[in-house]
């Protein structure tokens, strides 16, 4: 049963990226019409884990709805046309940018109808953005129904009416007066007073308490407004996003920004070593310690715990690291993708958890922030070509090429270590075996596991489901978890170093990833929550054997004694 279903899943994913394909190239679709319904269709047969109730008709799935919103514009429930746009100079105009709380995008408010959401990444993030607005129509559609008397009059319930006065705040109610408001708005969409009220904590903001109250009113209305068709609802592509999407507009012009800036700083002919993670944990484990006066070269979890915490011992690190050399990028390519440099010639190991390594090279750290999906090909293939400069062409130096994230773990919990072997990529034969110089050993501890296996590359996380994954798992493929970049990765540094020879053969590898959920458990899921300060010693932990690994590659020859 679960094979069959885990067959008819995969089906479903790649019919659903064909027909969003198709529909991004045509330029627009509505979602109450053929297409938009295909796509609901789809995601529904996939019901992914994610969107957790989303397939019950009479129940609103909150989790769902609060781990989209947060990935969406603002008063997104609000409009019934929305735009995926390139960069287009929208900050050019008197418009003010809506950045969503889980994702580094702008967004427009165009008018009180249109929501303008601004596409740099790639096609992973046209699909991104797609899933979670038809699990929007989905919710809101529902919602509509369960509010609304559906015959031609489309008469409001007595629930939904109360709501509305909630909504248009032109009577003062009592705490009393709220929690019967609470009482009737859960009983509209399927929830016990205990999981509305939670969710009406969760979802209210200090000076927007009833936000809750509001999403749900403003869905079901602009639904309505659909099915009476006074305002249908459209999502358009721009000519301009049509036009870039696929032609590394953004990633050229981010890697030629790196490269130029190693060429100013004499550093594009020294052996280099390429780090894809945050931008905090190895600037931490480098410069922490003498940055804030302490003595004590041991791996500080709890210290780096505090950092992340506070920001102004995360401002004293950066000043530190930037007055010792370290050069940071801020990217304006388009691409959301910062970068430090590190020249290891100028770093002081003395009280860090290295002093021990006799580090002797020149070698340099470039650590770039997280891609997203597509993009990881992208920026890895323009990063690894060679460039030209005042007519000389240079190749990169890469010695190194290291991959650190966070993923889905199918075989352990959440905090726990993923050490791939191979990537394969989800809905194609594609599959990408690599020898990682990163192993599970290298990873013993007493709080945390670490697995080592296949991985899958999955189109979207949003999209994955207990059949599928307990496919992957279970059968021969043996995976340990999911993740979105990894083969995408692989694919440009094997083109780079095996095919066009734009780098070594010889580089090493090193990818691992730590778990910030488990699909297959319920309540662990990305729509329950974050890692926390769960994340920090895998984090730490996973960098720490990343930086001793490349210094290990640079040791000082100690001479035999005669």
């Amino acid at each position: 049963m679960t094979n069959s279903r885990a067959r008819e899943t995969t089906e479903a994913i790649e019919r659903l990226y064909i027909s969003m394909r198709h529909l991004f190239y045509r330029g627009f679709f509505k979602p109450a019409g053929v297409s938009g319904e295909t796509i609901r269709s789809l995601l529904k047969t996939i019901n992914p884990e994610i969107y957790g109730s989303m397939n019950v008709p009479s129940k609103l799935e909150l989790n769902g709805l609060m781990y989209v919103l947060d990935r969406l514009p603002e008063g997104i429930e609000e409009c019934a046309f929305i735009h995926l746009t390139s960069d287009e100079g929208f900050d050019k105009g008197s418009f003010e940018p809506i950045v969503p709380k889980k994702r580094r995008r702008n967004c427009y408010r165009i008018d009180e109808h249109q929501m303008n959401i601004e596409v740099l990444l790639g096609r992973s993030e046209i699909y991104d953005i797609l899933t979670h607005l038809t699990f929007l129509f989905i919710e809101a559609d529902k919602v509509r129904n369960l509010a609304f008397i559906q015959d031609e009059n489309w008469k409001p319930t007595r629930a939904f009416k109360i709501i509305e006065e909630v909504v248009k705040g032109e009577k003062k109610f009592s705490r009393k007066e709220k929690e019967v408001a609470l009482i009737h708005l859960s009983s509209l969409i399927g929830r016990t007073f205990d999981e509305t009220l939670n969710a009406y904590n969760t979802f209210g903001e200090d000076n927007n308490p009833d936000r809750l109250f509001k999403i749900i009113y403003n869905l079901a209305k602009v639904s309505l407004e659909d099915a009476k068709q006074t305002r249908e609802r459209e999502i358009h592509f721009s000519a301009i996003l049509k036009e870039r999407v696929g032609h590394h507009y953004f990633g050229e012009k981010w890697a030629q920004k790196v490269k130029e800036v190693l060429y100013e700083n004499d550093l594009h002919m020294r052996p280099l070593h390429i780090i894809s993670a945050n931008m905090h944990s190895v600037k931490n484990m480098l410069y922490a310690n003498e940055a804030l006066k302490k003595k004590d070269h041991k791996v500080d979890y709890k210290l780096y715990g505090e950092i992340s915490d506070k920001k102004e011992l995360r401002d004293k690190v950066s000043k530190y690291a930037l007055e010792q050399g370290m050069i940071y990028i801020n990217d304006k390519s388009g691409s959301n993708i910062d970068v430090q440099i590190i020249d290891l010639s100028k770093a002081e190991l003395k009280n860090t958890p290295f002093q021990d390594i006799k580090f002797g090279g020149d070698d340099v750290i470039m650590v770039f922030d997280y891609a997203f999906g597509e993009q990881a090909f992208e920026v890895m293939d323009e990063l690894l070509r060679p460039f030209e400069h005042k007519g000389e062409v240079y190749m990169m130096k890469v010695k190194s090429v290291s991959i650190m994230g966070k993923a889905g773990i199918l075989a352990g919990g959440k905090g726990d270590i993923m050490i791939p072997t191979s990537h394969i990529f989800e809905g194609t034969a594609d599959n990408y075996p690599f020898e990682n110089a990163l192993k599970a050993e290298d990873f013993k501890d007493d709080e945390l596991q670490a697995f080592e296996g296949p991985m899958i590359t999955v189109l979207g996380t949003s999209l994955q489901n207990r059949d599928i994954l307990s496919y992957f798992m279970n059968t021969s493929w043996k995976a340990i978890g999911l993740e979105m970049e990894g083969a995408h990765y692989q694919k440009a540094i094997q083109v780079a170093s095996k095919i066009r020879h734009h780098i070594t053969p010889d580089l090493f590898v090193m990818y691992a990833y730590y778990a910030s959920d488990n699909p297959l458990e319920t309540g662990s899921t990305l729509s329950s929550g974050g890692l926390g300060l769960t994340g920090v010693k895998p984090t730490y932990l996973i960098t720490l054997r990343i930086l001793e690994k490349i210094l290990q590659s640079g040791k000082k020859e100690i001479p035999a004694k005669k």
